[in-house]
């Protein structure tokens, strides 16, 4: 049993989501623009000033914020589409890529979110015991991550409120550093080229402006998310962007690049303190940036994990952490796990070296959340329909900008990154979970399919042919060795349409449609790739012309037909003048004469009759090393045999086939047979009566050629001998060009 067979996905929805809830302002804008405004704006940006001048930041924060835009632009088209319910960037991205990526994402996402708490928790306690010596660093984080927590738990409207003393604190320093004075005369230096490398003070800013999924991680808490998702967050974009390009002027008039590039010791001010007209207020702007910074990963993990528990991505012993509490669907057994994890990495205190793979779990959220509305927008499915409409080249470029910012951060980070959610992934597929909607994943197969048939124009050429086989099994469980067959030649490199015909008036097309389900789901539990057609036809002889006639897909039709021999005297007439038909219609046959016996018996020995290059004798050289390439034939030595009246004759057959098989890069053992007046059967019955499989020639039906007589001598030959496999090439196809392409 699995994870299909067990649980369902539900609806991640919040009651108050229509009715109550938090706005626009307190929902989104204010938790974004506190995390955009966070503890770098403080710490490190005046240092960003004195290594790249001020038009070098200027760039960097152009560049940053317009990779941040275009992230925020795929939001909102996303968010106007549908409802978008609890766990923010997680729903979007299942809803859109599918669960399993989804849960590839929102897994990371959620310890990212989890352990930030503690980053910044950490942070406060340094800035804290800096300014009072004799406090304890790692007390002061623990009790600093609980009072969020219990912030957390008891109401995330009562936390938001808590975020506008925050906000408040973080405008006051904001005031203090704009009516603050230089602190030594200086030039505006535009450009420094001295110092640290663009890119490498380009990753340390980055992070400055990642903040806009604060506000989207609490859409199962807004009145209405489609409205403020887009506004919120494009808002606290431009404010941000707005407060960057302002900040390094004033920094730039008031001290010099050496100073502002200065890290401060322990104990010292920070260089935009000392710019500032009251320093106080900016060490109460610092702890406001952190602990807003932790308050908001504190509110919105618990509702990344609520919403992974409710659509079965998490383990079925974990669906508790799902559960809602009061009427606003608090995820409040979510908020105790993430405390639980949070102090666990505040104990350990040390988390420099996950640090930066946890930025890349933030990134690749950006990073997925642009591929999705981009593929979205390039289908333009009939369903996707946002009012905030984006062109989806933005969305790719932001995807585009997010995934070289991320190697310019750190390229090993990235990597790991990487693995981590490559490796979830491919887990959340081998269980195989059940969404009740659909995913853009099958629009995405169409798009390339549709642009696939229209390149597949013309003729189809030696040098790409492949057996694209109809295998006429009627009742595949009593013929499996046709589909096994079939599987073998093209192991899922060609394509396998297995077809029954079905008699007139036995199935309506519901009934018809519901076998051909049947059958799909017996073909996949024997693992084997294929399409399934059922027809219905006065006779199966009808039914199989009709089928060549009109399946397939423009110019993506069956080029194979394989069925197995005609086993009725009464019927034989009508099968040779299928055959017939068949070739007419330039489709190759492959009819199997099966010893029931011996079956394939220990697949060591394959026997190909040759009768030359020409059509019939390529087709069967060709199909014969086809399936040595499967697994189960591996083992099988192919042997070329040819048979020739005398001596005088062999020694030459036997260096033409030698030098033909180091020609063609086949490795087959050549065998020449001398006839000494023998007929052909008894040579094919003495020399093959040990192989595991046969492959032997058919004459072309010609018009006024008894046919059916023919076809009866050819299974007499076959009588008694191992599986034969009677081959006839479509016409007017060069299948030797195929064996020599390339020489």
């Amino acid at each position: 049993m699995n994870d299909r067979d067990q649980q369902q996905p539900t609806t991640t929805s919040s009651p108050m989501e229509s009715k109550t809830g938090l706005g626009t302002f307190g929902g989104v804008f204010t938790p974004s623009i506190l995390t955009i405004l966070g503890v770098i704006m403080y710490l490190r940006f005046g240092w960003v000033v004195g290594n790249v001048g001020l038009f070098g930041t200027l760039a960097i924060v152009t560049l940053s914020t317009g990779i941040t835009f275009l992230t925020a632009l795929s939001v909102s088209a996303i968010s106007t589409d549908r409802v978008v319910r609890g766990g923010g960037a997680y729903y979007m991205i299942s809803r859109s890529l599918g669960l399993e990526s989804g849960g590839a994402v929102g897994i990371p996402l959620y310890f990212a979110q989890a352990l930030s708490i503690a980053l910044y928790t950490i942070g406060f306690a340094e800035s804290v015991v800096q300014t009072f010596g004799h406090l304890n660093q790692m007390y002061v984080a623990l009790v600093t991550t609980i009072a969020v927590a219990v912030l957390g738990i008891t109401s995330a409207s009562l936390a938001i409120r808590a975020q506008y003393i925050i906000m408040a604190a973080i405008a006051l320093s904001l005031v203090s550093f704009a009516f603050g004075k230089p602190i030594e005369p200086t030039v505006i230096e535009l450009w420094v080229s001295d110092r640290e490398p663009f890119w490498a003070v380009f990753s340390v800013f980055f992070p400055a402006v990642t903040g806009i999924m604060a506000g989207v991680n609490m859409s199962g808490d807004l009145r209405d998310p489609t409205k403020s998702i887009p506004t919120g967050t494009l808002a606290a974009v431009g404010t941000g962007y707005v407060i960057y390009m302002i900040l390094p002027i004033f920094m730039a008039m008031r001290a010099d690049a050496g100073t502002l590039a200065a890290i401060p010791a322990p104990g010292e001010p920070l260089v935009i303190q000392q710019l500032s007209f009251w320093g106080p207020a900016i060490l109460f702007g610092v702890w406001g940036a952190t602990l807003s910074s932790a308050l908001g990963s504190l509110l919105g993990a618990p509702r990344v994990l609520q919403a992974l528990a409710r659509d079965g991505v998490l383990p079925r012993w974990m669906s508790f952490l799902g559960q809602g509490s009061g009427s606003a669907d608090e995820p409040r057994i979510g908020t105790a796990v993430t405390l639980v994890v949070a102090v666990a990495a505040v104990v350990i205190g040390d988390l420099n070296l996950i640090a930066p793979v946890l930025t890349m779990f933030f990134l690749t959220t950006y990073l997925v959340l642009n591929i999705s509305a981009g593929i979205e927008g390039f289908l333009q499915s009939p369903s996707y329909r946002p009012t905030f409409r984006v062109h989806w080249s933005f969305s790719l470029l932001g995807a585009f900008g997010c995934l070289v910012v991320m190697f310019l951060i750190n390229p090993i980070a990235t990597v790991v990154a990487a693995l981590i959610v490559l490796g979830i992934y491919l887990w959340l597929q081998q269980r195989e979970l059940a969404a009740a909607w659909g995913d853009v994943r099958r629009g995405v197969w169409l798009a390339l399919l549709r642009f696939s048939l229209f390149q597949l124009r013309g003729p189809e050429d030696p040098k790409n042919w492949r057996p694209h086989i109809l295998v006429l099994s009627g009742t595949p469980t009593k013929r499996w060795p046709l589909i096994e067959l079939a599987d073998a030649f093209t192991h899922n490199r060609g394509l396998i349409t297995v077809s029954s015909v079905l008699p007139n008036g036995s199935r309506d097309l519901a009934q018809q449609a519901h076998s051909e389900k049947t059958l799909r789901e017996y073909l996949e539990r024997r693992n084997v790739k294929a399409l399934v057609r059922l027809i219905t036809a006065p006779d199966p002889f009808a039914g199989a012309e009709q089928l060549v006639e009109i399946y397939g897909l423009g110019h993506l039709v069956p080029n194979t037909v394989l069925l197995g021999d005609s086993e009725s005297p009464a019927r034989r007439d009508r099968y040779c003048q299928t055959i017939g038909t068949l070739h007419r219609a330039k489709r190759s046959l492959i009819i199997l004469h099966d010893n029931r016996d011996l079956g394939f018996g220990k697949r060591q020995r394959i026997d190909v009759w040759w009768g030359g290059r020409q059509a019939n004798g390529s087709l069967m050289l060709l199909l014969a090393y086809l399936l040595r390439t499967q697994m189960a034939w591996r083992e099988a030595t192919i042997y070329l045999k040819l048979v020739v009246p005398n001596q005088t004759a062999a020694q030459a057959a036997q260096t033409n086939l030698k030098n033909l098989i180091e020609e063609l890069r086949i490795e087959a053992v050549p065998k020449v047979l001398i006839a000494e007046g023998r007929s052909f059967d008894e040579i094919l019955h003495e020399s093959s009566q040990n192989a595991d499989l046969i492959f032997l020639g058919m004459a072309t039906p010609q018009e006024g050629m008894k046919y059916t007589e023919y076809y009866e001598q050819l299974q007499a030959k076959a009588t008694h001998i191992p599986t034969t496999l009677f081959v006839l090439a479509a016409p007017d196809f060069a299948f030797e060009e195929v064996l020599s392409e390339g020489n």
